[in-house]
């Protein structure tokens, strides 16, 4: 593991790192700050995977964590969305919603992704295993987040996993990619057209199929543009319904898509994953 930056912020570190992954098959990079805390200690995590052409980067400077992660002592990962590097294929329109920074959380099986678009395993098994070896984590308490395709991504990784992550929340969550055109173009064209296969990587399919979590927290702009044509909780609010889930659901008037939106409820959220992360 490389150290890109370190920054002292609210007593913690800010550390970028990039390393060689054996799953992407390519470098990665990625954030994490660690809060100040008593030497030997170890400390809860919070996943937050990113959404559509971002990197770690966007959360790192634009999320507003910091200050809550200082004073709840969390330690706070951010990786990128995809692999990225010669060699490895972007959509072959150049269009912004499919390749290069839109991994969508899945291990592709279609050619030329599936050489190096395995990103459910990397932030699943790879990197949570060098956050462990490297970093001073609590690995028996985890908890994930995301934004946009990385809420599709902190849903569906929380959904499969529940055993492993106390707490699952999301900003304007993909709830259903299955049924909306962001979705059906990645999941297509990473995984086929088998939509069967889609299931596992679709929220709103996991639960109808028996997936089951005690409680999900989920922050929508009322203002997003993509709102109606690629978001649409009510989807995911029904699914929750009929499944028995816990679901707290706030629609923010004037809110948008934006990390201005996220960051203006980032605290909120950080305190809903500390209180379950003890």
């Amino acid at each position: 593991m490389e150290t890109v930056s370190t920054n002292q912020a609210f007593g913690g570190i800010q550390g970028v790192y990039r390393h060689a992954s054996r799953e992407t098959g390519t470098e990665m990079t990625f954030s994490v700050f660690v809060p100040p805390h008593a030497p030997g200690a170890k400390l809860p995590v919070v996943w937050y995977l990113s959404g559509l052409t971002c990197t770690h980067a966007n959360v790192t400077e634009k999320g507003e964590f910091r200050r809550a992660c200082a004073e709840l002592g969390l330690i706070f990962v951010a990786p990128d969305t995809s692999p990225r590097g010669e060699g490895v294929a972007d959509d072959p329109d150049g269009a912004w919603d499919f390749g290069l920074g839109a991994g969508f959380y899945v291990d592709a099986t279609q050619a030329p992704y599936a050489a190096h678009y395995r990103m459910w395993s990397y932030v699943t098994q790879e990197l949570p295993a060098l956050i462990a070896d490297q970093f001073p984590a609590d690995m028996d308490r985890q908890s994930i987040m995301g934004h946009s395709m990385g809420g599709h991504g902190a849903l569906t990784v929380g959904l499969t996993y529940p055993e492993r992550y106390r707490a699952v929340s999301a900003f304007a969550p993909i709830v259903a990619p299955g049924q909306v055109p962001w979705g059906e173009k990645a999941l297509g064209g990473y995984l086929g057209e088998d939509r069967a296969a889609w299931r596992k990587h679709d929220a709103v399919a996991l639960i109808e199929d028996g997936a089951r979590i005690d409680a999900l927290l989920v922050d929508q702009g009322a203002g997003d543009s993509f709102l109606e044509g690629q978001l649409r909780p009510e989807l995911l609010r029904a699914a929750c319904d009929a499944a028995g889930i816990d679901l707290t659901l706030h629609l923010r008037d004037g809110y948008d898509h934006s990390y201005y939106f996220i960051s203006s409820f980032m605290d909120d959220h950080l305190r809903w994953h500390a209180a379950r992360l003890g």
